[in-house]
């Protein structure tokens, strides 16, 4: 008798602390061949390899408290399972200063066991920690606009 398979809830959470923890590899292990990645800006990335690389002109370290998750079937796609977690981010700025109280909303699709689409949505830009842009295309200016928390 084979072990069961994960749950779309448990799995994306055990791949986002895997991220979290800079475990890439083993992160990567969750992902479907040909998976879609999309962070803030509509930036996206071919792995997890690239997305850290991306990230490190903006932020020392990130963590995320996550708050909530929500799973429900898609219809259009059968057998897959759309996740969203929602909570806010803390971590380390380029400058050695901290920051916390970030909202985010990843929203997943799994299938078949494996994670095949991630979009990441977060305030990381308007807050001035991240070079991504917070509204429009990649090409708009990003917004510089300091919160202190």
């Amino acid at each position: 008798m084979g072990a069961r398979p994960e749950q779309p809830t448990a799995l994306v959470d055990r791949y986002l602390r895997l991220c979290e923890d800079r475990d890439l590899e083993a992160a990567a292990g969750l992902l479907a061949p040909g998976v879609v990645l999309v962070f803030p800006g509509g930036q996206r990335h071919a792995s997890l390899a690239a997305m850290a690389a991306s990230a490190r002109g903006d932020y020392r370290w990130v963590r995320k408290r996550r708050e909530r998750y929500f799973a429900a079937p898609l219809p259009d796609r059968s057998g897959a399972t759309a996740v969203t977690s929602l909570g806010t981010l803390y971590g380390e700025d380029l400058a050695g200063g901290g920051f916390e109280g970030i909202r985010y909303a990843d929203v997943f699709v799994v299938q078949d066991g494996l994670i095949a689409e991630q979009h990441v949505y977060n305030d990381l830009a308007l807050t001035g920690i991240s070079r991504s842009t917070a509204i429009g295309a990649p090409s708009d200016p990003p917004i510089r606009t300091r919160c202190r928390t």
